[in-house]
């Protein structure tokens, strides 16, 4: 019997029936052990000495992979084609080891692209060892990120209350964010006119042309100023005779797009279907280790952690052969189209992300696929055919105009563009991340050199120029790719981890930088510029690229960045506060003290008027204040919320209108614990109404009558059937809820408190009362998901004082962060529910336990049943803190 090793359980499953008796096929369950957070897991002083802690969660299954590798006649490492994937190998290679599991059995590593039958089974035809290069490599990166988040995050801890963490890649990604909206900040706008004309052809056909140059000179689009200038030319043109004095046409081909790589499948699918990366990637997760078609587990597409764009040969004939049936011989091009990969040394799998059989279209396997997961190989299936597919054909068009008018002369211009042959545009076109001029679509009408027009009006429009936009995080993931910062299996956990740290928040599709994340990046620009410069971080990758390919000692890349980044973090050690402040003050200037419309000091105290304001720093973190403290107690948060014209108010506060039934104010407000509503000010003593804003509403999006409406929670939706007693819809500490009696019922993310109807308040507390509290008193409602497939009973998705998580009788497991609970699938939760009840013991002694800053428990060395005294209580609490620095990226 041969023992296989692969990650994930769905995995396992489907090689199992692959491969046959004659195979045991474990899951590892991903990665099985990782450095620990504490001190000396990395340790420069001896030659960079890793230290490995085995995930306790992992214990169990290793000690089976153990007794099953023992008795068998070899073990064969499978598991995915990257890095990581022969970093979990590794590993547990070496806990075997350790464990004296292997005597004379042969190890074999191999590696496949596809889960499919045929893939799996030619890989096992091509065994070779383990790559040490990837390992290395994979050492190195983790050794970096550790050293860096470890050292990085206790000095911010020091010198910035509040902030949470660094990270190699994670601050250079944050800083991104950063300095595009200093640059929203301190953009300037110009003033600027476009001059049009709507002329008509001798047959009357009518089209637009603008202006380009006068008197000699070119005039380009930023070049007329005025409205003195624009009407200038609008006069003359008014008065001119308009002659085509030249028609060009010239052919013009657009060639398709090469087939996804990791990078562009996930800004596609946040453009197109509006997935963010990490979502796009647990979905394709899902597609590649298979999916039930027909009673027959099959994965649908190719590994998905991948920067190459090269297809194997049978795809590309698979991809023709499909083109010719379903579009006609014309789209199919002559000779197969080759793509190259721009990445200088790509390391992950070398195939682009692609159906594994691309006869299997979409609509054949809509059916048996959940919304997203058939949105999202649509996509794929949709690129990877049209990559084949003959060129566009195009005609482009430029008409150049002469406008004569008392001896002067003013050129204008029309474009267009026309399809001659759509080609592969008839199958898809790659979205935009932001809006652009875009002839394609217009047609001119047939014209001829000398050929008089008629002027049919002239059109003079007021612009400004724009600030850049901000990034999506596509746009972030495409600009992180091309500065070469980072590689395809950490965009998506890099994004998550900005937003999870609450250093970005999401708004309108859009990334914003919090107030944290840009005094963390501040303080890493002022103190540490070298090491989130964008230029650094990318050749450090590129050490780490040369290092997989074996080009590389991965040591002594380690001992070259420790020396001067250990020298760094000595410097700043002794730093006082008041220094830090003064340099994060002078350069958040622009976004702190904004200039005032009336051109007044920014600084001026609005209380004392005598007092200058600046950065302080407290127990909670930085805000502003005044320097006439403490005679005068002025403080505001960071950052002041923005008018309705952008400009910050100086009270931190935005007011949203007047509440027409009281005539009080009503204003949205940036405090101590978050955004929140006020009506008024308050009276004689009484404290105004306020009220805070629901989990997933942006401040932005707030208008007068949303505020409205949560400033009169709780409301009355009407009156239960059962008793006549009133349901009342509010929000409490928990989030929005439903309330009948004593009676409190969580709403779904679904659910707006505004807005619930009596019917779904009226089943959501009957699912309350149905299945009653739950232990900790919070509630037990959800949503329930089926049968467990093999036990039996209800598996539910609930939401929890501590978060959602999935609950199966006497088991609840906690959901990842990355994981919406309104997506859950059955098998997601039964895996969750298996690897929960595997980590919890039948009967287990009660026992001390430490967490750490990403949620887990650390077992102690011994457990014991007795009380722990109440100091080793409060010691066991003091790591917890530190913890959090491994966590870095």
């Amino acid at each position: 019997m041969q023992v296989v090793i692969v990650e994930s359980p769905a995995k396992a499953k489907t090689i199992n029936k692959y491969l046959g008796p004659g195979y045991e096929v474990i899951a590892s369950y991903g990665h099985v052990r990782d450095l620990p957070a504490k001190d000396g897991s990395v340790d420069p002083e001896h030659d960079f000495r890793m230290l490995w802690d085995v995930d306790p969660k992992a214990q169990k299954r290793l000690s089976d992979i153990a007794r099953a590798v023992k008795g068998s006649d070899g073990l064969i490492l499978a598991t995915d084609p990257d890095r990581e994937g022969e970093a979990i190998s590794w590993h547990v290679l070496e806990i075997l080891k350790e464990k004296r599991a292997l005597k004379d059995q042969p190890i074999s590593r191999v590696v496949f692209n596809a889960i499919t039958k045929q893939a799996v089974l030619d890989a096992m035809r091509n065994p070779r060892m383990i790559d040490a290069a990837l390992v290395d490599a994979y050492l190195a990166r983790r050794a970096l990120d550790y050293l860096v988040g470890f050292t990085l995050s206790p000095v911010l801890w020091r010198k910035l209350p509040g902030a949470r963490s660094a990270g190699r890649v994670q601050s250079v990604a944050l800083r991104l964010v950063c300095d595009r909206e200093r640059e929203i900040e301190t953009f300037v706008k110009r003033e600027y006119w476009s001059i049009a004309a709507k002329l008509a052809t001798p047959r009357n056909e009518v089209f637009d042309a603008r202006l380009v140059g006068a008197d000699g000179k070119k005039i380009g689009r930023l070049d007329v100023g005025t409205a003195e200038e624009a009407a200038a030319f609008r006069s003359a043109l008014e008065k001119a005779d308009f002659v085509v004095r030249s028609v060009e046409a010239k052919p013009a081909r657009r060639h398709p797009y090469p087939p996804f790589t990791t990078s562009t499948l996930q800004q596609e699918a946040s453009r197109k279907l509006g997935l963010a990366p990490a979502i796009t990637m647990r979905i394709a997760q899902r597609l590649y280790e298979g999916v039930d078609i027909g009673g027959e587990t099959v994965g649908l597409i190719t590994y998905m952690r991948t920067d190459g764009v090269d297809m194997a040969p049978e795809a590309v004939s698979a991809a023709r052969s499909v083109i010719g049936q379903d579009y006609g011989d014309r789209y199919v091009p002559s000779a197969p189209r080759k793509y190259t990969a721009k990445a200088k040394n790509a390391q992950e799998a070398h195939e682009a992300v692609r159906p594994t059989d691309l006869s299997r279209r979409p609509k054949d396997v809509i059916r048996y696929l959940e919304g997203d997961q058939a949105k999202l190989y649509e996509l794929i299936w949709l690129r990877t055919i049209a990559s084949q597919m003959e060129s566009a054909e195009l005609e482009r068009t430029t008409v150049d105009i002469d406008a004569t008018a008392a001896g002067r002369n003013i050129e204008m211009r029309a474009t267009g563009q026309v399809v001659k042959f759509d080609g592969f545009l008839t199958l898809y076109r790659e979205g935009r991340d932001d809006e652009e001029e875009d002839d394609e679509n217009r047609r001119l009408p047939a014209m001829s050199a000398h050929e008089k027009l008629a002027n049919k009006g002239i059109a003079t429009d007021q612009h400004f120029t724009e600030p850049p936009p901000r990034y999506s995080e596509a746009s972030l993931v495409k600009r992180m790719e091309e500065l070469g910062i980072g590689r395809p299996s950490t965009y998506a956990s890099v994004l998550a981890v900005l937003r999870d740290r609450e250093y970005v928040k999401l708004d309108k599709r859009r990334l914003v930088p919090e107030d944290k994340g840009r005094l963390v990046t501040a303080f890493l620009e002022s103190f540490f510029d070298r090491y989130v410069e964008y230029d650094f971080t990318a050749d450090l990758e590129e050490k780490l690229d040369q290092i997989s390919a074996g080009d590389l000692d991965w040591k002594q890349v380690l001992r070259d960045f420790w020396r001067d980044f250990a020298a760094a973090v000595g410097e700043i050690k002794d730093l006082r506060v008041s220094e830090v402040l003064s340099a994060l003050d002078e350069m958040l200037t622009a976004h702190v003290f904004p200039p005032k419309e009336d051109g007044s000091d920014p600084r001026v105290c609005p209380t004392c008027g005598t007092g200058r304001l600046s950065l302080k720093m407290g127990k909670f973190g930085a805000f502003i204040g005044c320097s006439n403290y403490p005679e005068c107690k002025y403080t505001r948060p960071l950052a002041a919320q923005n008018g309705e014209n952008g400009e910050a108010e100086a009270n931190g506060t935005r007011t949203l209108g007047t509440d027409p039934v009281t005539g009080l104010e009503v204003t949205i407000r940036d405090g101590r614990f978050g955004v929140y509503l006020q009506l008024g000010e308050g009276k004689d003593g009484e404290k105004p109404k306020r009220s805070s804003l629901p989990k997933g509403l942006a401040p932005a999006d707030v208008d007068l009558e949303t505020a409205l409406g949560l400033l009169s929670l709780p409301r009355e939706i009407g009156v239960h059937p059962d008793d006549g007693q009133p349901i009342l819809a509010g929000i409490g500490r928990f989030g929005p809820y439903v309330q009948h009696g004593k009676t409190y019922a969580n709403l779904d993310a679904g659910d707006d408190v505004l807005a619930i109807g009596l019917n779904r308040a009226v089943a959501l507390i009957a699912d309350k009362q149905n299945k009653g509290p739950r232990r900790g008193g919070a509630a037990a409602g959800g949503r329930e998901l089926g049968e467990h497939p093999t036990l039996g009973g209800p598996v539910t998705v609930r939401p929890g004082r501590f978060g959602p998580y999935v609950n199966h009788g006497k088991v609840n497991a906690t959901l990842p962060k990355s994981l919406d609970p309104a997506a859950v699938t059955m098998e997601q939760a039964v895996e969750l529910i298996a690897a929960k009840a595997e980590a919890t013991p039948a009967k287990p002694a009660r026992r001390t336990a430490a967490k750490s800053a990403a949620g887990t428990e650390t077992a102690p060395k011994k457990a014991t049943a007795r009380k722990a005294p109440a100091k080793a209580k409060a010691a066991s609490k003091a790591p917890a803190k530190r913890k959090a620095a491994a966590k870095a990226d």
